[in-house]
């Protein structure tokens, strides 16, 4: 089974599913293919499309896929990662309107350099790319949330665990008293 998921982005990648259903007709897709298309609206004979379904119910298509096809974002693209699947990655363009601008494009080059995914830029060469994924070893992915957190607690350590208000709270006190008092002071004599 293949999986296709569009995301929750609220504009439509009626781009790739036209693909993807060209190579149905072609037979070049013989699985069973289940699209969770979010806001794209799109029919097709070849495919079971699912506007949303429950985080839950997406697990399970995606443990059971043999290829997951994805736009770019990035929670589509490692929560693939994270059940060692095979991914084949689409950007949205914002020249057709599919996002606000092109960012997934760099998403994806830098997940293919690193041998994570294989890119789908060019439309026209699914294929290609369905035949190179029949090969294709995933390099396989490690989420680095310990170091992250590791980088964060050092923070913190090396800030003594003092936020900035709390470092410069008395400081600014200070000065929004001065303020006050010239204030007050400037109000009074304009009243006398």
């Amino acid at each position: 089974m293949i999986l296709v998921t569009l995301g929750t982005q609220d504009k439509s990648f009626v781009r790739l599913l036209e693909a993807i259903d060209k190579q149905c007709n072609k037979k070049n897709i013989k699985e069973k293919v289940i699209v969770q298309a979010g806001y794209t609206k799109y029919e097709s004979k070849n495919m079971e499309i699912f506007d949303l379904v429950s985080p839950k119910k997406l697990e399970e298509y995606m443990k059971e896929a043999s290829i997951i096809i994805t736009h770019g974002g990035v929670g589509s693209i490692l929560t693939a990662l994270k059940f060692n699947k095979k991914v084949i990655a689409a950007p949205r363009l914002s020249k057709y309107f599919e996002h606000t601008n092109d960012h997934q494009v760099q998403i994806i080059d830098e997940f293919e350099k690193l041998g994570y995914i294989l890119a789908l830029k060019d439309f026209s060469k699914l294929d290609k790319i369905l035949e190179s994924s029949r090969k294709f070893i995933p390099k396989k992915y490690k989420s680095n949330n310990k170091a992250f957190v590791e980088l964060i607690d050092n923070y913190i350590k090396s800030t003594n665990n003092i936020s900035w208000w709390n470092r410069y709270k008395k400081f600014l006190l200070l000065i929004l008293s001065l303020l006050f008092v010239i204030i007050l002071i400037y109000f009074c004599r304009n009243l006398w």
